[in-house]
């Protein structure tokens, strides 16, 4: 499978050298990185070439890498069910930078491309309706930044005097931002409550 799958590299590699900038076969699937330019081409090279044939958008995704200067890449995976295999494609990205779309390619990229730019606030360009797909009109943020807080920055209840639903920020009681890290399994000088009774025993 590993000898089909650099095969299969090095024949994308040979026809487009404009857009492969490095690959590996990684735990039997291949991985791609890619430039960010020449995507659409590269996409639709892989869907109607007689040797890749990967007619099948399975997914796009991002991750967020904040200390590097090209902050995301942007993750894209693919399937030939014609050859049996599986290609990921990577794009390293800027956080200001905008990705071509590839819904003229592969139209269910619309919904997937939706959920990264909602995730991740990454733009997607010429994509027909790019807006907010899991979270809520007027939602704050990005929730799988690496930067975005764990409490998230709004909190929606429904106010019975109101009857309605209300947005607020959140804020939370201090007692429950105080933890006690302290351990029974590391020695700790003090007994736990129902200790007592394995001392009354002796």
């Amino acid at each position: 499978m590993t000898a089909a799958l650099e095969e299969l590299a090095t024949h994308i590699e040979i026809k487009r050298a404009d857009s492969v900038l490095g690959w590996d076969v990684t735990h039997g699937e291949l991985n791609m990185d890619v430039s960010l330019s020449n995507i659409v081409g590269l996409v639709e090279f892989l869907k109607t070439d007689q040797t890749c044939k990967f007619s099948s958008l399975v997914d796009i995704t991002a991750v967020d890498y904040p200390d590097r200067a090209k902050r995301f890449d942007v993750v894209y995976h693919f399937l030939s069910m014609y050859q049996n295999h599986r290609i990921r494609l990577r794009i390293a990205i800027r956080e200001e930078d905008m990705v071509p779309s590839i819904t003229e390619v592969h139209p269910s990229a619309n919904w997937f491309e939706r959920e990264v730019f909602d995730m991740f606030g990454i733009l997607f360009s010429g994509h027909p309706d790019l807006r907010r797909i899991l979270t809520d009109y007027g939602f704050r943020g990005y929730p799988l930044r690496k930067d975005f807080p764990t409490t998230g920055y709004t909190e929606v209840r429904y106010d019975e005097v109101q009857k309605r639903v209300v947005y607020e920020p959140v804020s939370l009681v201090q007692e429950y931002r105080q933890f006690d890290f302290m351990s029974p399994w590391e020695g700790a000088e003090y007994i736990l409550p129902g200790d007592e009774k394995k001392e009354e025993a002796k």
